[in-house]
């Protein structure tokens, strides 16, 4: 089994207490006393003077205390190894920033974020992975309920609020990343956009609204729907999705250039990509249309980061997760993606909302996430809606 996500036992002390009792014995010798009857007198022999003793040998100096032993590294000096569900792009730079300032050095694995954790719960108690990285809570609640990951110290989990950090304190969030309706203001009329992501169904949206199944945020959002709804009202909206012929992509990006094409009218993404095309192409025709605060299509969804359980570098593996939580990391992930910062005084980007508004946030609890991530892609392909 893994490593125990618990910090390691302490050892109880023994306490041995020794009492040694030294007796001192005092000789002492008496060599005077005269008889009753006085004997002749004699004058005594001359007795020559007692040579001195010798004066004893010189003590020999004390040894030199024994060389300390060198104390065993606590971790190995090989790379820590990260499997990482978010890109290189982004992750890439942070390394680098990471290897600069702490002289530890770092491997990336690259891949999807649902795709790594089930490769990690594969490999088992020989991964190689010290440090996941999750686009989103799903793939990582689902290490979470194999029992992959260790437990994080509390001054780490202390960096964000506890709305951003599993409930077991295995996992913590890095950034957030708003769901919204982006759309193509010279294909649709904004009086047309509904207030609610379940509306989409409706027949007049036939053709017209994108999407991408095998998104990790996707899932989390079908995920977070099954946890508010119930599967079977979860599984009925996918069916009207798929019965309204939606688009499929590979991912939000695919679905955004789309949009800003006019090859589709809108599409379900995260806010953040939006952003990226305009900061290139002020003039692109794309708007991001929010749901109502309450309303699951407004979910924020978290990238999260943890330790494994299996892990052979815990401490460096640590201190790639508290760099990922200083103010620099969190500045350029917001400056570079556009999302929201969640350790405790960095601000969001200008063009970004305070985080508050987006109240579903409040509703959904993401340790619920993990579990059901496997149920929720079973729904996706019993729905139709993957093509």
């Amino acid at each position: 089994m893994n490593t125990p996500r618990t910090s390691v036992p302490r050892r109880a002390g023994r306490a041995i207490w020794l009492v040694a009792t030294v007796a001192c014995l005092s000789l002492v010798a008496a060599a005077c006393g005269s008889g009753d009857d006085p004997e002749p007198v004699s004058s005594p022999a001359p007795v020559p003077p007692a040579e001195p003793a010798p004066a004893p040998p010189p003590e020999p100096d004390p040894p030199p205390p024994p060389e300390p032993a060198p104390a065993p590294p606590s971790e190995l000096d090989d790379p820590i190894t990260i499997y990482s569900g978010r890109n290189e792009d982004l992750i890439g730079p942070l390394v680098e920033m990471f290897e600069e300032q702490t002289g530890i050095e770092a491997d990336v694995r690259y891949g999807s974020s649902p795709d790594l954790a089930l490769l990690i719960e594969t490999e088992g108690d020989a991964t190689p992975a010290d440090v996941f990285i999750s686009q989103s809570p799903g793939a990582m609640g689902y290490l979470a309920t194999q029992d992959r990951l260790q437990l994080l110290p509390a001054s780490l989990l202390g960096a964000v609020d506890e709305s951003y950090q599993a409930g077991d304190g295995t996992w913590v969030g890095f950034s957030g990343r708003q769901r919204v309706l982006v759309y193509n203001p010279n294909l649709v009329d904004p009086a047309d956009l509904p207030g609610s992501v379940l509306d989409l169904t409706d027949p007049a949206y036939d053709g017209r609204v994108a999407v991408a199944p095998a998104n990790s945020s996707f899932q989390d959002f079908i995920t977070a729907m099954r946890v508010q709804s119930g599967d079977d009202a979860t599984l009925a909206w996918l069916e009207g999705m798929a019965a309204n012929d939606s688009p499929n992509y590979p991912k939000n990006s695919a679905i955004v250039d789309a949009v800003l094409r006019g090859e589709v009218d809108m599409g379900l993404v995260n806010h953040y990509y939006l952003l990226r095309f305009l900061a290139e192409d002020p003039d692109g025709p794309g708007i991001n249309h929010n749901f109502a605060p309450d309303d699951i299509g407004s979910l924020l969804i978290v990238t999260t980061g943890a330790v494994l359980g299996t892990s052979d570098q815990p401490s460096a593996a640590q201190a790639f997760i508290e760099f990922m939580l200083t103010r620099q990391a969190q500045e350029f992930y917001a400056s570079e993606t556009r999302e929201y910062p969640l350790a405790a005084g960095v601000e969001p980007p200008g063009e970004l909302a305070p985080l508050d508004v987006a109240g579903v946030m409040d509703t959904i609890d993401f340790d619920l996430l993990g579990g059901g991530l496997a149920r929720t892609q079973e729904l996706i392909d019993q729905s139709g809606i993957v093509r």
